[in-house]
């Protein structure tokens, strides 16, 4: 059979014709996601360098902008009481939103893991309220928290205990706050159900065998199965109990006396009540480098808790001891 040749010229010259039409054809992919990276530039990257840019100025909504360096930031430490009171009343109610929140998600994600039927009707009922906008959320909150005619406190009656007001008491109405940011969990939930579901049931069986009991299944086997996904949701809880605004500016409006007030809402009123946006953004990205920082300390920490399947732990390996004569035995 006849083979054909191509001179060592022509061979290279098709070479890199190929090379030009294989070059051509690999800008369809950026093609297809350039609406994503130019939204992302556009309306994420851009405000948030934009936000960095006005921080260092005394920036009215309408007036003359000046130049003042980190103006904003000296005074935001040392002469803003508002400041040092949103922080607190934020960190207080992280403190008890984050655990929280991760424990009931993760209560109802067992529950809903079990072979029962019509399990899909309660997944479907307990994700609802998470689809639930702010502002009717809200609503539903100050009928239940109502002193004088809410359900919370008619349900107390019953058993002969007298209701505070809990949206107007100062002891609690940050509880009372937690409590209702607590109701739309639900997307955490499937979260922690999609990690039940992949955890092989060979190690359950492994674990019934050798006597092992259902907590004891549940410290041993489940947990640390899922601690991926308790790292993913740790974090997540982290960002949006700095970020809670919504229920505490309709429920509340950061009373009383600023018991709810949260980070925030101080910078909301900044920007939109008094229209200080260079102040505002200056608050933003300290707010920003706090959830970097306890992000940063959560994946330090995730090194020691964190088991990913396939990963062996090792401890520090010791050195062997010389033996004698020098030599390594």
């Amino acid at each position: 059979m006849a083979q054909t040749y191509l001179h060592p010229a022509r061979e290279q010259s098709a070479a890199l014709k190929a090379l030009k039409k294989r070059r051509r054809g690999g800008a369809a992919p950026y093609l297809f996601i350039f609406p994503w990276i130019f939204g992302f530039l556009v309306f994420t990257l851009g405000p948030l360098l934009f936000s960095l840019f006005i921080s260092f100025f005394d920036w009215p909504i309408v007036g003359k902008v000046t130049f003042i360096g980190l103006g904003n930031y000296v005074e935001m430490f040392t002469d803003d009481p508002l400041f040092w009171k949103s922080l607190m009343v934020t960190l207080k109610f992280a403190v008890l939103f984050v655990p929280l929140n991760i424990i009931v998600a993760l209560g109802l994600a067992m529950l809903l893991n079990q072979k029962v039927r019509g399990s899909a009707i309660f997944r479907t009922a307990f994700y609802l309220p998470s689809v639930i906008s702010g502002v009717a959320l809200a609503m539903i909150w100050s009928w239940v928290y109502s002193g004088d005619y809410g359900i919370l406190n008619y349900f107390l009656s019953i058993f002969g205990i007298q209701g505070p007001d809990w949206l107007n008491d100062t002891k609690w109405s940050l509880v009372a706050m937690v409590v209702a940011s607590l109701w739309g969990q639900g997307s955490m939930m499937l979260i922690f159900l999609a990690g039940l579901k992949g955890i092989p049931k060979d190690l359950y069986e492994s674990a019934s065998i050798d006597g092992a009991g259902k907590l004891r299944q549940f410290v041993s086997v489940t947990v640390p199965m899922i601690t991926p996904t308790i790292l993913f949701n740790l974090i997540t809880s982290i960002i949006a109990a700095f970020q809670q605004l919504t229920l505490a500016l309709l429920l509340t409006g950061g009373g009383p006396m600023k018991a709810t007030y949260f980070y925030a809402m101080y910078m909301y009123e900044n920007a939109f009540k008094y229209f200080k946006m260079g102040y505002s953004a200056a608050n933003a990205w300290f707010m920003f480098l706090i959830v970097l920082t306890l992000t940063f300390l959560v994946f330090k920490s995730s090194e020691a808790w964190v088991f990913y399947e396939g990963e062996m732990k090792r401890g520090p390996q010791k050195k062997p001891k010389p033996a004698k004569g020098g030599r390594i035995g």
